[in-house]
């Protein structure tokens, strides 16, 4: 990267400059603060005003566990530096992080693939509007994409060390960056099954196996260390084993309907239907609004109409009972259908979020295709523009350029996976696989041979 860029330097000052025009762009006229943010800004203020972990309720400070406290703690250090809810200061902070994310991005291609590939990936993220989209949103994506980024990039110069001298400070670099990411989202600790998995199968596999079982223990320890004292916390306060974040984001006995979210997998794929039926107001979830997947017999329609109704009344406050109506009728879906539950919806869910047009925190209608002109608009040139960067990585994956590509696809091919598995198909969700995208996407635009082993200084340097 430091050769490229002293090569480039016109280059590099420019791509700057479109980047943080475009993310002043979404700071200024498209600034999100809704659902998570409200949480996480909640969470922020009681950690300086008690120096507690917990939500105002009421007057008064009840402690959870509902969010790990990760973007808590960023968003109370930029409060606490730059001023009490100074949320222009946190997208700010977040712009330069992003941009710092194309920065890993561009040396990790290079040392990947080329010089050439260094300036395609610093320049597909620099423009890329979905990652400046939630720069502007005080949400954790910002910080959780550039630290997927540094722990590959890590990686990526840890298992060179190890093919050589076996310097283990890149292991530890490694461990910090997944520490971090699992600290902001639990899904973060994809990345040490991941890396971690590549270097038990070279323990396994190859020699020398010394080298890899120092290198599994340094990112083992430095990855896990972290949790330790957010679980010891948890097991104090709330008498539970919590090392992360309960996965439906439900405060200590407090009921979970699973037999509701089960149903929703059996029929939910398309974003626009977790609008319908998890973000909608109370009262106003519509029968009508469900797909015709929904439904297997006319006499189906009518249970689920009543299902419907009893849900709003509700006011998505599920009890075992409702709950267990919702459970039989998945049930009998899922034995009537079990390659649609199990295969054909979670595959459809994860392509929906790989390829709808990311428009969830814009001022665009969801169903941009039955809009006005305006949105119809921007949603096929946002849908275009998100095919361009997948198609570019596939292409970039097929003609095989890219050192270690195994080790990145595999994250890919494993978040996607998990993802399936969701009953909520949130398009951001992909987002953390973006830097996998950009360098075969850049390896893609870079053309020509791998010119790794002509630029040994470029490697080194990156």
């Amino acid at each position: 990267m430091l050769e490229s860029l002293r090569q480039h330097p016109r280059f590099y000052l420019l791509a700057a400059a479109a980047a943080v025009a475009l993310r002043l762009l979404f700071i200024l006229r498209h600034p999100h603060f809704d659902g998570d943010a409200l949480t996480y800004g909640n969470l922020a203020l009681n950690l300086l005003d008690h120096h507690a972990f917990g939500f105002s309720m009421s007057g008064r400070l009840a402690l959870t566990y509902v969010r790990l406290p990760g973007y808590p703690l960023f968003l109370a250090g930029v409060f606490a530096i730059f001023g009490r809810e100074h949320y222009t200061a946190v997208r700010l902070v977040q712009m330069l992080v992003d941009l710092a994310t194309a920065g890993v991005l561009a040396a990790m291609a290079g040392r990947l693939v080329s010089e050439k590939a260094a300036r395609a990936a610093f320049l597909l993220t620099a423009l890329c509007p979905f990652l400046a989209n939630y720069v502007a949103a005080p949400m954790s994506e910002t910080l959780e994409i550039f630290l997927t980024a540094a722990a590959f990039y890590c990686a990526v110069r840890a298992r060179d060390d190890l093919d050589g001298n076996g310097r283990l400070r890149w292991w530890a670099g490694c461990g910090a960056a997944i520490a971090a990411a699992i600290l902001l989202r639990p899904d973060g600790g994809m990345l040490v099954m991941v890396i971690g998995g590549s270097v038990l199968l070279r323990f396994l596999l190859r020699a020398p196996r010394r080298r890899a079982l120092a290198a599994g223990v340094v990112l083992g320890l430095v990855a896990f260390a972290p949790l330790a004292p957010w679980t010891l916390r948890n097991w104090r306060v709330f008498h539970e084993f919590m090392p992360l974040a309960p996965r439906y984001a439900n405060e200590p006995g407090e009921y979970v309907p699973l037999g509701f979210y089960r149903w929703v997998k059996t029929w939910m794929v398309e974003y626009v239907s977790v609008e319908d039926f998890f973000w909608t107001d109370e009262g106003k979830a519509d029968v009508r609004d469900l797909p015709a997947r929904a439904f297997d017999s006319p006499e189906e329609y009518n249970r689920t109409e009543e299902l419907i109704e009893a849900y709003n009344q509700a006011g998505w406050d599920i009890q075992p009972a409702l709950d267990a109506q919702f459970a039989q009728l998945a049930a009998e879906r899922i034995r009537r259908h079990p390659l649609r539950y199990y295969l054909w919806l979670p595959a459809l869910r994860s392509a929906d979020m790989w390829l709808r047009p990311r428009t969830e925190i814009l001022p665009l209608d969801s169903r941009w295709w039955a809009a006005d002109a305006h949105d119809m608009t921007a949603g096929i040139a946002l849908g275009l523009l998100n095919l361009f960067y997948v198609l570019a990585a596939a292409l970039g994956a097929w003609r095989r350029k890219v050192k270690y590509a195994g080790l990145l696809l595999a994250f890919v091919l494993l978040r996607s996976l998990f993802l399936g598995t969701m009953e909520n198909p949130e398009p951001r969700y992909t987002l953390e696989c973006y830097p996998v995208v950009i360098v075969f996407a850049a390896a893609a635009l870079a053309g020509g041979g791998n010119e790794r082993r002509k630029l040994p200084a470029l490697a080194r340097a990156a």
